[in-house]
This record gives C-alpha cells, sequence and structure tokens, in this order.
C-alpha cells in the first residue's frame, strides 16, 4: 500500500522520500542489496499480537531479533507474531512492507532503541518495494500511533 503512505506523508509534505525498487526489498537482506548498505540500517518492521482486538509494531534495526525475555518484561505477554497471511488485513500492510506508517486502527508503533546506533535507517513505505531514509528522531515524529521507545531486542548471532 505505498499509495497509502504516500498519502499519509502528504500531511508531512515528505511524500518525495519514499524510494521505489525495480527489485524486491521484502527482506532485511533484500532491502540492503537493493540500498547498497548494510543490514543493520534496514528498520524492519514486526506485527504483535497484543490482545483485546490491539496489535503492535515493533521497529527495530535489520540486525536484532526479539528477545523473548525483554518482550515479556516490557508488555506482559509472551511475544505472539502475526500470522503471515493476515499482516495485511489487520495491520494495513502486506508482510514485506509493514511500516510503521499509514496504520490501520488498532495498531499502534513502539520504536526499538537498536534504531539509535546508526545515523540513519530504512524503513519500508508499505510495499515490498520500497523504503524512505529515516533519523530516529524523524521515526519518532512521523510514526503513526507512536506510543514509546521499547528495549526488545537482541543482536542475531550468526
Amino acid at each position: 500500500m505505498i499509495e497509502k503512505v504516500r498519502e499519509y506523508f502528504k500531511k508531512f509534505n515528505i511524500e518525495d522520500r519514499v524510494i521505489e525498487f525495480d527489485v524486491s526489498s521484502a527482506t532485511v537482506e533484500l532491502a540492503a542489496k537493493a540500498l547498497n548498505t548494510e543490514c543493520g540500517r534496514i528498520a524492519k518492521s514486526m506485527a504483535f499480537d497484543l490482545g483485546n482486538g490491539k496489535y503492535s509494531v515493533i521497529v527495530m534495526t535489520g540486525d536484532v531479533k526479539i528477545d523473548n525475555s525483554k518482550y515479556k518484561g516490557e508488555f506482559h505477554l509472551k511475544a505472539k507474531m502475526l500470522p503471515f497471511l493476515e499482516v495485511g488485513e489487520i495491520v494495513g500492510h502486506s508482510a514485506g512492507g509493514v511500516c510503521p506508517f499509514a496504520l490501520n486502527d488498532n495498531v499502534c508503533v513502539y520504536l526499538d532503541e537498536s534504531l539509535k546506533k546508526y545515523e540513519t535507517v530504512f524503513p519500508a513505505c508499505g510495499s515490498a518495494n520500497s523504503a524512505a531514509e529515516f533519523t530516529y528522531e524523524e521515526l519518532e515524529k512521523y510514526a503513526d500511533k507512536f506510543v514509546k521507545w521499547v528495549d526488545v531486542t537482541k543482536l542475531i548471532e550468526n
């Protein structure tokens, strides 16, 4: 739903920041290749069920994963990612294009502390072949229904 994100960005006058690729950027590795950057600078957005019909998108760097104990400590429940085929309907963007912009009403955004280790990062923009470059401060400003910063990740071990 790249057009949905562009429309959302219009209220901030930043719709021209959206980059569309001729190749897929649906995974961290593909996005890093399309942008010619390191995986850590890809801001991956993961969707979780918070219960009671509420959902979250947690944005983190591409070189980390959810730390289950930190997640449980923050949200007081076990991390439950949304099923792949339900992500689009629930969040407003399909898997591969999930981002913290132009989300459905029952979805809020949390930004993970891992984002602060980079000057800029690249979240998707609603499609599996898009991105935009933002500082972490800009992500906080432009994220749809931003709640707060969290520390719920750990480095991916190779």
